[in-house]
């Protein structure tokens, strides 16, 4: 394997507090990175930096962990443009919305299904995405969902069941009986394919007493539990998912102190929240500030779907967490690298440390605080993704 150095690192972005400046985020200033592999090997002052086979001039400019993308619905197809037309002339967005794109997706060939997910893989990849997980949720019965599953599968590791989206069109008088379908012949389909179980927990979706069993069953096939909490309003989920100890609960956005306190409490479940959908629907924002302060771990990711949150930049989204969220732009980056590595459970990506896995993009700008400072600017000018130039 060949070694590389990048050198001249304005401001390297480790996540590693025992490192630089012992922030949270681990500054090096004037740093160098060395990738063996697809593995960081070193990473100090660039005048310190080992001889390697090959050198790459960062003349100035911040190098950063590559985005963790830990929420997003890529495998679908169709178009949901006269609906986000008609929510912003005033309609309010309901979970029902999902019924179209489920239709365009049944109707779709596999090959439709994964050109446009590869569209949208190098969409995230050229903004700095490195690690996105993506769920099924748009076909909604077992042979859609497992085919769903198969193809984000030969693209990503992390891979979400998400049969529990909607209840079925073809199961509107009998939600038990579809809610039986998902954990259990769909089920039985699915979890070969997928490393997570996740269920959309809200009123017009999947009440308490039927997340949990969506959850229980999907624990019981060996997946592990994610959840879709209090997006559109005060629920349960938020607690089903400390109890359950999942390992996000995603949107978080209609919080009581009791669910503030569990998620801060909590050593397993991080607070997933994504501005994006609160952007296309004109939404209340999540509060970050409140839960930042309570100690919860808190991840920011795209929510990337055709209906709620048609958006695969992280650097948008780390610009609407700092301005509409009042996190800073240190927390917003932490949230949106090593943040969505807890959520993923994953401790070999979102830092820039000796062993961890060499993704990391490179920012046309001295500082990442200009991710924030200049939003809607492209300022990722390369990728690396498992030691490899990709962007």
């Amino acid at each position: 394997m060949s070694t590389t150095v990048i050198t001249n690192i304005a401001n390297l972005v480790t996540n590693d507090p025992s490192l630089g400046d012992a922030s949270p985020l681990g500054l090096i200033q004037d740093a160098a990175v060395v990738i063996d592999g697809d593995r960081i090997a070193w990473v100090g002052e660039s005048s310190k930096a080992p001889a390697t086979d090959n050198a790459f001039d960062a003349a100035g400019r911040a190098v950063i962990p590559g985005f963790v993308d830990s929420h997003s619905h890529l495998v679908f197809a169709g178009d949901r443009t006269a609906e986000f037309n008609a929510r912003m002339s005033g309609r309010a967005y309901s979970a029902g919305g999902i019924r179209t794109t489920v239709a365009a997706t049944r109707a779709a060939t596999d090959a439709a299904l994964e050109a446009n997910l590869l569209r949208h893989l190098d969409e995230a990849r050229r903004q700095g995405t490195t690690t996105f997980e993506t769920k099924s949720g748009y076909g909604l019965t077992v042979e859609d969902e497992a085919r769903a599953l198969r193809i984000a599968a030969a693209h990503t590791e992390e891979v979400t069941y998400l049969g529990a989206h909607i209840v079925s069109p073809d199961y509107a008088d009998d939600p038990a009986a579809y809610v039986d379908l998902v954990t259990g012949d769909m089920l039985t389909a699915c979890a070969p394919h997928a490393r997570w179980v996740d269920v959309f927990c809200e009123k017009g979706a999947f009440d308490g007493d039927q997340a949990r069993a969506i959850l229980t069953a999907g624990a019981a096939a060996g997946l592990i539990p994610r959840i879709h909490a209090n997006q559109l309003s005060h629920g349960p989920g938020v607690q089903l998912a400390v109890e359950l100890e999942a390992a996000s609960a995603d949107h978080c956005t209609h919080l009581t102190d009791a669910d503030v306190d569990a998620l801060a409490q909590s050593t397993s479940t991080v607070a997933t929240l994504l501005p994006g959908a609160e952007f296309s629907t004109r939404a209340q924002w999540p509060d970050a500030r409140r839960l930042l302060d309570a100690g919860a771990t808190v991840a920011l990711s795209t929510d990337c779907n055709p209906g709620s949150s048609y958006t695969s930049s992280m650097p948008f989204c780390i610009a609407l967490a700092v301005r509409d969220m009042k996190m800073t732009p240190d927390e917003a980056l932490w949230s949106a690298t090593a943040g969505g590595a807890r959520a993923l459970r994953r401790t070999d990506i979102g830092a820039l440390t000796p062993g961890a896995r060499a993704d990391l993009a490179l920012l046309e700008a001295p500082s990442h605080v200009h991710l924030a400072y200049r939003p809607g600017v492209p300022l990722v000018s390369a990728v690396w993704q498992r030691g490899v130039r990709a962007a």
